[in-house]
Formats: structure tokens, C-alpha cells, sequence
């Protein structure tokens, strides 16, 4: 049977909740351009509500996981599913209540140039909702203040902000639709230390006010050690391992133990 609303979908999710329920399952994908494989036979699954840190080596194919999971770069197999339902398999009216869910901060914000930063924050409301000017204004000067920017800062251009100003817009936009699974590429990349810590730190507050569940992929020590629920690894082309903090420091492996516990990691203790 068709999903016909977002609720529908919501209700599929609920069906099969428990304690550890899987918002989003990675089932082993693999995804090349040309003869070169990137990732390869990987699985991932993500709990709804927690924080989970995505690292790996430069190159390694971070981004490129999260770009096929959104759908904008293609799979060569594997399966992918997000709340309950294979993306696979659905059609595009319940691929669109889906993705009514879910929100994304690219790695350089990817706001729109041409546009205010309030008329950013509605290009979702514009094309997922049906709702009066007056109503999206309204709602994008609530984004705003979620994401602790001035009021002032609705009527500016991206290029008249801050670094920090436009990684906050752009996750005003990313949180438009009220999303329950929020995508984040290298969320505090670019940013200074005092601008870094602040923006985990509302990450961290909005991820446990509205309970939302947070993909992040990172390479920054402090967001992994201070905000992040479990980690998952990526490398030799798929996830070498999955845990909390603590286990990351336990494991063995040759990279994750460089990563984890090396020269500049102790230096953050």
C-alpha cells in the first residue's frame, strides 16, 4: 500500500520501535565512479535520538556515504532505508515524505548567494509545504532564533556573514521542516576553537530539546569527544568499527588507535 502522508511513515517507524531502533540502516552498499570502488559492501545503522560521529581518513569517502544516502549519488548495490522504509523501493511520493523529514547541512553551507538569508531558510517551506508568506516569515524568524542568529541577520546575503553566521543559517535551513534525522558534513570545519566548541554545543542542545537524530560526519577530536554518542569508523572501504568513545580508545586497529590516541589526540587530555 502507498504512503500517501508523512504520517504514515512516522507510523511504519513506530510500528517496530524499541530501545534501539534504527532511524536510518546501511545494508552493504557499494558505490564507485568508474573502476574506482569507494565504498564497498558497507553497513551502518544509526539509533533514533543519539549522535552519531562518522570519521575517517581524508578521502576515504565520509561525504560520499552521506551524499548516497540522500540520494544524490548513486548506489551500484546495497540497500539503504531511513524510518522504516527501503529508498530503494519507494515511490516518489513516499521518497518525498520522507525526505520531509530530514534535514542537511552541506560542508561550505551551501546557501544560495542570490537569496537573504530568510528567503534560504523557506526554499524547503517552498517546496515541501503549502503555507502564506506571512506564516514562512514567521517561521524562519523561529529558525532563527533556534539557531541563536540575530534578527537582523534575516534580510543579509550569505556574503555578508560570518563563517559562523552562515554555518548557523545554514542550519536554520536544515531544520525548516521541523526534521527528526538532521545530516551534518563537517559541521565546524573552518570555524575557530570558541566558534567550534560554540556550535557543538548547539548542536548538542537542539539535538536533546527536540529530540533529534544527528548523522555527523567530522574530523574534529573535540565535537567526537564532547557531543557524540557513538562513533562509527570509516575505512578500507566500509566502517572497520562502531562504539562509544570509550571502545574507540580500546581498539586496536592501526588507524582508529593513530586517530584516538596519538600524538595530537593526547593532546586534548
Amino acid at each position: 500500500m502507498a504512503l500517501t502522508e508523512t504520517q504514515d511513515i512516522a507510523d511504519h517507524a513506530a510500528s517496530t520501535a524499541d530501545g534501539s531502533e534504527n532511524v536510518l540502516s546501511v545494508r552493504d552498499v557499494t558505490v564507485g565512479f568508474g573502476s574506482k570502488i569507494i565504498l564497498q559492501d558497507l553497513s551502518l545503522d544509526v539509533r533514533r535520538g543519539e549522535v552519531l560521529g562518522f570519521v575517517g581518513g581524508s578521502g576515504t569517502g565520509k561525504s560520499v556515504l552521506m551524499r548516497t544516502i540522500l540520494g544524490l549519488t548513486p548506489k551500484r548495490s546495497g540497500s539503504i532505508s531511513v524510518f522504516g522504509h527501503d529508498l530503494s523501493t519507494a515511490n516518489a511520493q513516499e521518497r518525498k515524505a520522507i525526505e520531509r523529514r530530514w534535514g542537511v547541512l552541506f560542508q561550505q553551507g551551501a546557501l544560495f548567494s542570490s537569496l537573504t538569508v530568510k528567503q534560504n531558510i523557506q526554499v524547503p517551506m517552498r517546496e515541501y509545504l503549502n503555507l502564506s508568506p506571512e506564516l514562512m516569515d514567521e517561521l524562519a524568524t523561529l529558525k532563527l532564533e533556534l539557531v541563536g542568529l540575530p534578527q537582523d541577520a534575516a534580510d543579509k546575503l550569505p556574503a555578508e556573514l560570518s563563517g559562523g553566521m552562515v554555518k548557523r543559517a545554514s542550519l536554520a535551513r536544515a531544520l525548516a521542516l521541523d526534521p527528526d534525522l538532521v545530516f551534518l558534513d563537517e559541521p565546524t570545519s573552518g570555524l575557530d576553537p570558541i566558534g567550534a566548541a560554540a556550535f557543538d554545543s548547539l548542536i548538542a542542545n537542539l539535538s536533546s530539546t527536540l529530540g533529534l537524530t544527528v548523522y555527523m560526519v567530522t574530523h574534529d577530536l573535540d565535537s567526537l569527544h564532547s557531543i557524540c554518542d557513538r562513533i562509527a569508523v570509516l575505512g578500507n572501504k566500509r566502517v572497520l568499527a562502531i562504539g562509544t568513545l570509550d571502545e574507540m580508545m580500546k581498539n586496536d586497529d592501526p588507524w582508529i588507535k593513530s586517530y584516538f590516541r596519538g600524538e595530537r589526540a593526547m593532546r586534548r587530555v
